[in-house]
C-alpha cells in the first residue's frame, strides 16, 4: 500500500519575518522539509508532494527539492490563488485560501490513503511512525473508514514568545474525535493557557487539552467531503479579502456525516514549531541535540 506524505508549504510566515519552511534550522544547513522528508521516508512513506505557492515552485526545489529528491520521490503542487467557477475573489486578495484548499491543491497527485503535514513544524520522528502504522492498517470487513490524527498536548506546544494558533479536540471515551474547533491567540498566562473566543473575551484552556497542530491521516475517500465543505464555504466566503478554509473545518464534516471516524493517536514528538522569531534557537537547539545523541545525521541526504 502506497503512502504519500503532503507537505503545506505555501504559507508566507508573516509573523515569522520570512519563508519558515526554507530556513536552515538543523546543523547540517538542513530545513524543516528535509527532516519532514526524512521522517516520513523512515517510518514507510513512499513520496512527499510539496504545495507551494504560485510563482513558488522554481524556488522550492532549489532550496529543498532537487536535494530531497536523490534519495525520496518528490511532487509538487501549487495551491491557486484564483477560484473554481462561478466563484470569484475579492479584488487585489493575495491571502492564501488556507490549509484546507492546500490540502485539495494535491488531490491530482494523491492515489492512495496519505498524511497531511505543515512544513514549518518538527512533529519528531515518532509520529511518523504511530501514523504509518495506522495508515497500513487493513480495516476489517464492514468497519467504518478510519482517518487519524496524531494529537499533542496543549502545554507542549506553546511558544513564550507570543499567541499561536490551535486547533482544540475534544475525544471520547473510544479515543475518536468527536469535535475540533480552530482556536485562535492561544497563550500561557501565568500558570493558566488561555484563548480568545469570538467575542473577543478571554478564556481558559487546560494544559492537557489535545490539540490539532496538522498531523492528519487520510484515506482516498475524505478529498469528496474537502471538496464538498470548500464549495460550501465559497458559498459564504468568496469575497471576503482574509477568510480562511480550515483544514479541521472539512475534518468536523467527516465527523458529522457519520460514515467515517477518526482516531486521535498519541505517541507523537518531541514537538517544535516557528511561529515566532524566538522560537528559532529553542528549534535549533532540539535538532542539534537529537543529531548528537544519534538521532539524525548531520547531513540528512549524505
Amino acid at each position: 500500500m502506497s503512502l504519500s506524505l503532503v507537505v503545506l508549504a505555501a504559507g508566507v510566515g508573516s509573523r515569522y519575518g520570512g519563508p519558515k519552511q526554507i530556513d536552515r534550522v538543523g546543523p547540517g544547513g538542513s530545513t524543516l522539509i528535509d527532516y519532514i522528508a526524512y521522517d516520513g521516508r523512515r517510518a514507510g512513506f513512499e513520496r512527499l508532494v510539496l504545495v507551494v505557492r504560485d510563482g513558488m515552485e522554481a524556488e522550492m526545489r532549489e532550496a529543498v527539492g532537487e536535494r530531497i529528491a536523490r534519495r525520496f520521490p518528490v511532487a509538487y503542487a501549487v495551491q491557486p490563488s484564483g477560484l473554481p467557477a462561478p466563484f470569484v475573489a475579492a479584488p487585489g486578495r493575495a491571502k492564501p485560501w488556507g490549509t484546507g484548499h492546500a490540502t485539495l491543491a494535491a488531490a491530482a497527485q494523491l492515489d492512495g490513503p496519505f498524511a497531511v503535514v505543515n512544513a514549518d513544524d518538527f512533529y519528531g520522528s515518532s509520529s511518523y511512525v504511530v501514523l504509518a502504522r495506522h495508515l497500513q492498517r487493513r480495516p476489517a470487513a464492514g468497519a467504518p473508514v478510519e482517518h487519524a490524527l496524531v494529537g499533542f498536548p496543549l502545554a507542549a506546544t506553546l511558544s513564550p514568545d507570543g499567541p499561536v494558533s490551535r486547533a482544540a479536540c475534544t475525544v471520547d471515551e473510544g479515543g475518536y474525535l468527536r469535535a475540533v474547533r480552530e482556536l485562535v491567540k492561544v497563550e500561557r498566562r501565568g500558570a493558566q493557557a488561555r484563548f480568545l473566543d469570538e467575542t473577543g473575551a478571554w478564556q481558559p484552556l487546560a494544559d492537557d487539552t489535545p490539540v490539532s497542530l496538522n498531523f492528519w491521516g487520510f484515506a482516498p475517500g475524505a478529498l469528496e467531503t474537502l471538496e464538498r465543505c470548500f464549495h460550501d464555504f465559497l458559498a459564504s466566503n468568496a469575497a471576503s479579502p482574509t477568510a480562511e478554509y480550515y483544514l479541521v473545518s472539512g475534518v468536523q464534516a467527516l465527523v458529522d456525516e457519520g460514515r467515517s471516524r477518526v482516531r486521535v493517536l498519541g505517541g507523537g514528538g518531541p514537538w517544535a514549531g516557528l511561529t515566532h522569531p524566538g522560537d528559532r534557537p529553542r528549534l535549533v537547539e532540539l535538532l542539534a541535540s537529537l543529531t548528537a545523541r544519534g538521532d539524525y545525521p548531520a547531513d540528512l541526504w549524505a
